[in-house]
């Protein structure tokens, strides 16, 4: 089932930050789509949750050294 939803990621600040975000999350299987807004300081992303869980996008997330919430 495909779902989409934001999250806020408070230290992206810059298009280093956006690249570097929308490459791990978006290399993730079951991800379809990822946009971060550095002026929202935000991550909207579209998954099919039978192939990834938003642990495990927020995990990702971590990995890169970044806060993430809901």
């Amino acid at each position: 089932m495909s779902k989409r939803t934001t999250l806020q990621v408070p230290e992206v600040h810059c298009d280093h930050c956006k690249t570097s975000l929308e490459g791990a999350v978006g290399g993730l299987g079951g991800v379809s789509m990822v946009e971060v807004s550095v002026p929202d300081a935000t991550l909207e992303v579209a998954f099919d949750e039978s192939e990834v869980s938003i642990d495990r996008i927020k995990e990702t997330i971590e990995e890169q050294r970044y806060g993430v919430f809901r």
